[in-house]
């Protein structure tokens, strides 16, 4: 099996990376600098560095790394800095999304390609009932207003969900909607849910990153797992750090 992942060198990108390499995958990343890339990823014979910003990657590239790829998982997320938050691009999640299925696409390769994205619990997904209350609907939509990485979160959820749908013979994907991020060196018991279980603003869970790529590396990897969630926005908490 070969992976690509993109974000590879964020902090939950990083544990889903290295996982892989542990369970001798052979794996792809896409990263604009080897800043953050360990010595020992560049010298391991199962992992390809491809050294580059995606979107200003051309189609036709994309569309070469993509093409052995039998899955794809998107760790992509905006750095925590005002040039981060507010500049371009805007919808940095998104438009990697959209380019990279589109790539998946325009192989038209005989097999189904799987597409993992790392989402947020402050992203409903609209295919469900998910109810919230009216604080949380107004403190959501002042998000939207202020902080735009979040609606580029919304609207890489919404592509997958409206525009590649429940029955694209090309792509099957998974959002994988992680609560309050904390770092972890173990991987620990986590639980997953269709839906939150708790206020992803006014009583948040966490989950350790470890344990997002646990979970992101076992959907790509154990097939029962992966038809159990496609077509899905699981939400990951961790055991101990729920309560």
């Amino acid at each position: 099996m070969k992976v690509l992942v993109v974000g590879a060198s964020g902090a939950t990108g990083s544990q889903l990376v290295a996982q892989l390499l542990h369970h001798n995958y052979t794996v792809k990343i896409i990263v604009r600098s080897l800043d953050k890339i360990p010595q020992t990823w560049q010298d391991n014979d199962h992992l390809q560095i491809i050294t580059a910003s995606i979107l200003e990657l051309s189609n036709s590239e994309i569309e070469n790394i993509v093409r052995d790829c039998d899955a794809i998982a998107s760790c992509l997320g905006h750095n925590l800095t005002f040039k981060g938050i507010y500049g371009q691009p805007r919808e940095l999640v998104t438009d990697a999304v959209k380019r990279l299925c589109n790539a998946i696409k325009s192989n038209k390769l005989e097999r189904t390609t799987k597409f993992v994205l790392m989402n947020t619990t402050g992203n409903l997904n609209r295919d469900l009932d998910e109810r919230i209350s009216f604080a949380q609907k107004c403190v959501i939509g002042l998000l939207r207003l202020l902080l735009p990485p979040h609606v580029d979160n919304e609207k890489a959820a919404d592509y997958l969900r409206t525009q590649i749908g429940q029955n694209n013979r090309a792509v099957e994907w998974v959002a994988v909607r992680p609560d309050g991020l904390i770092n972890e060196d173990q991987v620990s018991d986590y639980e997953i849910f269709p839906s939150p279980t708790r206020s992803a603003i006014f009583n948040a869970g966490k989950v350790s990153r470890i344990n997002v790529a646990n979970f992101m590396t076992n959907l790509i990897t154990n097939e029962n797992l992966w038809k159990e969630w496609k077509g899905q926005m699981p939400v990951i908490y961790s055991s101990s750090l729920v309560n």
